[in-house]
């Protein structure tokens, strides 16, 4: 019986407790752009500083706030896209030159012994 009387109640679903009296945090509305001119924009809470980049949930582009701070953001972004680090340079920022050129010679002669001796000085 109690079987029946539950069904269609969607019980954990959704709240039975009403929104009378209930006070909502206050919100502001932060506008971004993109770098083709699309503007989208963002809820949060309105004691919250909002971020200077944001990532467009419909287009996944990198949006940017249009004032001082977004433009800050925009161009130390351009200038890290423009500079990207390769394997080579993270690699070069570990090892000299002539540590690499012994790890080289080391790897070589171990691959030239799994081979059989081939070619070894």
């Amino acid at each position: 019986m109690a079987e029946r009387t539950l069904r269609g109640a969607r019980i954990g679903s959704t709240s039975l407790q009403s929104e009378e009296g209930i006070e909502f945090a206050p919100r502001r509305r932060v506008e971004y752009i993109t770098d083709k001119g699309t503007r989208f924009a963002v809820m949060f809470d309105a004691e919250a500083e909002p971020p200077a980049e944001w990532t467009d949930q419909r287009s996944g582009e990198i949006g940017f706030l249009d004032d001082d701070a977004g433009r800050a953001a925009r161009a130390e972004f351009e200038e890290k896209e423009g500079q990207q680090r390769t394997h080579w340079d993270m690699l070069m920022e570990r090892r000299s030159r002539e540590e690499l050129e012994e790890l080289l010679q080391e790897r070589l002669q171990l691959l030239r012994a799994r081979r059989g001796g081939e070619g070894t000085d």
